[in-house]
């Protein structure tokens, strides 16, 4: 039961680092990235019937240079919906039609765009580490209750609520790199 526990707690905690992950790869940095749109949702109408798919399967997306990204859409209906999608977004870009392509130019991040998503960043990894501590405090209570109703000796819940600790703090320590190096980039 104990081992169960600390399965889906060490499972629930990479989730909530994978999700911190993905949400900085949406984050701007001086070098053109797939991942700033790829799963942007696009909103397609398909013949009278609208669909939300991620950019990335609807288009093709590439870096063109070290400033733009360029998207082939697959159909000239997506195109449409993909454009309405960068415009919507907070990016602040505007994208250049040419077709199905449609080219992102992206300009010189200004030291003051740098600080916000520097910021922004660092509240996201704080949220990541909320997510991680609830997933503990979730997890400690199912021990306590499992030592409370008999069914492991204390020893072997004393023994669970430390490597509980421990990868709560390499879940965090990761959150932590991850930042750190979003932070370099971005102010690179």
């Amino acid at each position: 039961m104990l081992d169960e526990t600390l399965e889906d707690a060490e499972s629930r905690m990479n989730s909530s680092v994978s999700v911190f992950q993905e949400d900085l790869d949406g984050y701007r940095t001086n070098q053109a990235s797939t991942s700033l749109v790829a799963k942007m949702a696009v909103s397609v109408d398909m013949g009278g019937m609208t669909s939300v798919m991620p950019m990335d399967q609807t288009a093709l997306i590439s870096v063109e240079s070290a400033r733009t990204i360029k998207i082939d859409a697959f159909y000239p209906e997506a195109a449409a919906g993909i454009v309405r999608a960068i415009q919507t977004s907070d990016l602040g870009l505007n994208p250049q039609v040419d077709g199905q392509t449609i080219r992102l130019l992206l300009p010189e991040l200004t030291q003051e765009r740098r600080r916000d998503l520097v910021r922004m960043a660092r509240r996201r990894a704080e949220d990541a580490r909320v997510a991680i501590r609830n997933v503990r405090r979730d997890a400690q209570s199912m021990i306590r209750e499992i030592q409370n109703e008999g069914e492991a000796p204390e020893d072997d819940c004393i023994r669970a609520s430390k490597s509980l600790q421990d990868l709560t703090d390499g879940a965090v320590d990761r959150v932590g790199e991850l930042l750190s190096d979003k932070e370099a980039q971005i102010l690179a």
